[in-house]
């Protein structure tokens, strides 16, 4: 399994939310170009990048620290956050992002998702964020009735490269990963899964790799910032 360290960035900041509320965030760094050097300096093999403004405003927000990421850091790295149209999916692919993440987007024009799929295979993921197992869109802030399974599975023969799949009552608040919705997402679909949300210390890793499914890796944010997770020990349990 992989893990995606995250990098969330709101007014050009390196932060993190509690539980996807914009009021509630935490600086971690000024310099978000240096704190994804540290994550691949320890190893980590690819990055996690959101937009927290883009996905308010619809639009890229953030650009000039994830062009710095992307132009500091050699390993792959992913971007979710205002993607919502083919012009900016080209865009950033151009500039060296390898996936982008398409989640307002999947549940509001969901033929965007295929066509861009179509166009840039390998290259588009699928964010699937989820409060009490119903899609939430536009940064979290509007629910919906769409069944996060259902949305998975309507993608399943899209040619999508991954679902990122969050919980976002545990986004932020170090309980732990919700295991058993995971579980059950990743294996109600043959697209690779990526846990989010919650992942904050060793044993969750290792639940998530034991929780009888086969996960494509796990994405974890304030933990590492805090120190709660040691990134060299979890970089081994995930390479186990």
């Amino acid at each position: 399994m992989i893990l995606y360290p995250a990098i969330d960035l709101k007014d050009g900041q390196a932060v993190r939310l509690f539980k996807g509320e914009m009021t509630q965030a935490t600086v971690f760094n000024d310099d978000p170009a240096a704190q994804a050097q540290e994550f691949v300096d320890a190893g980590c093999e690819w990055l996690h990048l959101v937009d927290l403004n883009g996905a308010f405003a619809g639009e890229p927000v953030n650009a000039a620290p994830v062009e710095a990421i992307l132009q500091r850091c050699k390993v792959p790295a992913q971007l979710g956050g205002g993607i919502r149209d083919m012009a900016t999916i080209e865009s950033w692919l151009s500039k060296g992002l390898a996936r982008v993440i398409l989640g307002t987007v999947a549940v509001e024009n969901p033929a965007l998702v295929r066509e861009a799929a179509r166009a840039f295979p390998g290259q588009v993921a699928v964010g699937i964020d989820a409060r009490h197992g119903r899609v939430a869109t536009k940064g979290w802030a509007e629910d919906t009735d769409v069944q996060a399974t259902d949305l998975a599975r309507s993608f399943e023969d899209a040619g999508v490269a991954a679902i990122i799949y969050t919980d976002i009552n545990r986004d932020g608040a170090m309980q732990g990963p919700n295991i058993a919705e995971t579980a059950a997402l990743a294996n109600a679909v043959t697209i690779p899964v990526i846990a989010s949300g919650g992942v904050s210390s060793l044993d969750d890793l290792k639940a998530l790799k034991t929780c009888g499914a086969p996960l494509n890796g796990a994405i974890s944010g304030r933990a590492l910032y805090d120190g709660a997770l040691d990134l060299a020990e979890a970089l081994k349990v995930m390479q186990a």
